[in-house]
């Protein structure tokens, strides 16, 4: 089944990736210099949907997106820690076993 907003979609990750490039520029040049101001999003732009597949199989109808192109409940899995701190809290969070059971109460 064929996305019908996918030239939106494509439009819109165009837009994102203008502004984060002028964004990195600005930021290279540490404000100085004639850099010109980021586009305002076209108006067709402002209530595209989600779009990710939901569990039920319905496409999802957010429409507040994140720069990808997706709602907050689909924007991706977490990549995971990077620091090599993170990986050790992960590792001992793993170990723990999840919640503690209760004790049942002694007659």
């Amino acid at each position: 089944m064929t996305d019908p907003y996918s030239d939106k979609r494509r439009r819109w990750r165009a837009y994102w990736d203008l502004r984060r490039y002028l964004w990195e520029l600005r930021y290279e040049r540490e404000h100085k210099g004639a850099i010109p101001d980021c586009p305002a999003m076209p108006v067709d732009l402002w209530d595209l949907p989600c779009g990710a597949r939901t569990r039920a199989g319905t496409p999802c109808k957010i429409t507040t997106l994140y720069f990808g192109g997706r709602c907050k409940w689909h924007g991706g899995l977490s990549t995971g820690p990077k620091s090599e701190a993170g990986k050790e809290q992960s590792r001992i969070n793993g170990r723990k076993g999840g919640r503690p059971k209760r004790q049942k109460p002694e007659p």
